[in-house]
């Protein structure tokens, strides 16, 4: 071998060896949590609560031991824990639950979990230096699953708060809390997602960590690596019972704003459009002639709630709320329920293939969303074969106490598409083919007419609730 060729050699042999020590000693730079965690430590506390059972709920759990021998009673006893008496002498029991929670204010303030201390009776919070104090509860809010308490106290450790808007997939994450009962357990990991939606959980725009949380972590704080407080711990997914990895918090973002509507009027306003929405999936953005699926699809709108008023109509995809691209329909909850009522929405949608701006003022979500009932089946009847439906027209009474301007009840269903994608019998259909229903006539003509392997639209109303199907039809 001539000696350049094996200069080469060894020169490309110990740039390999530098490489290979450079890239291990690179991949064990990893955070040190030490200093964060004395810092936060003080301001996180411990909360256990005590709830009250009724009398008759103990009794039925304890043993009758009268008529037994007294050495078996004075037996049985000594295995039994002590049990509360009432003030009339009667036997008590107490539930108690176990969580965390963080000092956002020196005189006292107290954020954590709504379900922390749900229907609690008396709330007990532990100081990281083990005193122990009563809390008062200010206010909570169900549909984030936000508290505040309030403790007495002055010069108390708080919390330096970030910002959640600001976390990225990837950042590293630490939580602080009590799982089981151990106090000021520390756990890491990264940021999964953010903005993630979860089922009855739409006005919340979950930060997805896969921090190690498990019960009596719930409530406590979420830190990025400054020490900032970027979330609350609140939830887990699991199908064993225990962590598997998925975790949940709420942006600390959007729980102050709960906490300072909590502080200031004792209740959260949030703003609401009064739509039922779905995802536009492959098939629906076909049908409706969109380029990619994106955006929010109104399925339902509610009689006399600010989407009507503002003129939108059911079967306009939202592309976009005051700027804010809607490219998941869970964004939409998301920016809606951030403004206040009064606030004007403008929202660009897709209608009959075309944009269209739709100005709108936001109202305040009532307690309990209005649903619908299901449609009895009256008038006269018409088929098509080529769905493998029967269907009948709706009365006239029919249509003004179900708020409906047409559409067709399935009397039955037959082999067929209709089957095949899960019609049943009493459903309503609104609109088949981007096209309002009238009459039965009209759903013939326009089901005898459909176009064969392109996805087609159809709007069906069960139970009260709409939604938009696709389905193809063969050759």
């Amino acid at each position: 071998m001539s000696i350049p060729r094996l200069k080469s050699y060894l020169s490309i042999f110990a740039t390999v060896l530098v490489l290979g020590q450079a890239i291990p000693a690179q991949a064990v730079e990893l955070p040190d949590f030490t200093q964060l965690v004395e810092q936060a430590s003080p301001a996180v506390v411990n909360i256990s609560t005590t709830q009250k059972l009724p009398d008759r709920k103990v009794n039925q759990q304890m043993p009758d031991l009268e008529g037994l021998p007294p050495m078996l009673r004075e037996f049985f006893e000594r295995g039994m824990p002590p049990q509360p008496r009432s003030p009339r002498g009667d036997r008590q029991r107490e539930a108690q639950s176990l969580g965390s929670g963080f000092i956002i204010s020196s005189d006292g303030y107290i954020l954590t979990n709504n379900h922390v201390i749900a229907d609690a009776d008396e709330i007990l919070v532990r100081l990281a230096d083990r005193s122990e104090m009563k809390a008062k509860l200010v206010g909570t809010d169900t549909r984030s699953d936000v508290a505040l308490l309030k403790i007495e106290g002055k010069d108390l450790p708080v919390l330096t708060l970030g910002k959640s808007q600001d976390l990225k997939a990837g950042q590293w994450v630490v939580a602080i809390g009590s799982p089981f009962g151990f106090d000021h357990t520390v756990t890491q990991g990264i940021v999964s997602a953010v903005g993630r939606s979860l089922p009855n959980e739409n006005y919340v725009p979950f930060i997805q960590t896969d921090v190690p949380i498990n019960p009596g972590n719930s409530g406590g704080p979420l830190f990025n690596l400054k020490g900032e407080v970027v979330g609350i711990n609140s939830q887990i997914y699991t199908r064993s019972g225990g962590f598997m990895g998925v975790s949940f918090a709420i942006p600390i973002d959007v729980a102050m704003d709960v906490s300072n509507q909590l502080k200031t009027g004792g209740k959260v306003s949030r703003g609401w459009l009064g739509v039922v929405i779905q995802e536009v999936n492959k098939d629906l953005a076909e049908s409706f002639g969109l380029d990619k699926p994106a955006g929010a699809l109104v399925a339902q709108i509610q009689d006399d709630g600010p989407a009507a008023k503002g003129g939108l109509q059911v079967g306009d995809v939202i592309l976009s709320m005051n700027g804010q691209p809607i490219v998941m329909s869970a964004d939409l909850p998301h920016l809606v329920g951030a403004l206040k009522a009064g606030s004007k929405a403008n929202l660009e949608v897709i209608r009959d293939g075309k944009r269209k701006n739709v100005e709108l003022t936001v109202g305040d979500i009532p307690d309990e969303d209005k649903e619908l009932s299901a449609l009895p089946k009256s008038g006269a009847e018409s088929s098509s074969n080529r769905l493998g439906v029967s269907v009948v027209e709706i009365s006239a009474e029919q249509k003004k106490t179900y708020d409906l301007k047409g559409g067709v009840v399935i009397k039955e269903v037959q082999d067929g598409p209709a089957a095949m994608i899960g019609l049943q019998p009493g459903d309503v259909i609104t609109h088949l083919n981007n096209q309002a229903i009238e009459s039965t006539k009209q759903f013939t003509d326009i089901a005898k007419a459909l176009p064969k392997n392109r996805s087609v639209s159809m709007r069906v109303l069960r139970q009260g609730r709409a939604s938009f199907i696709t389905f193809k039809l063969a050759e």
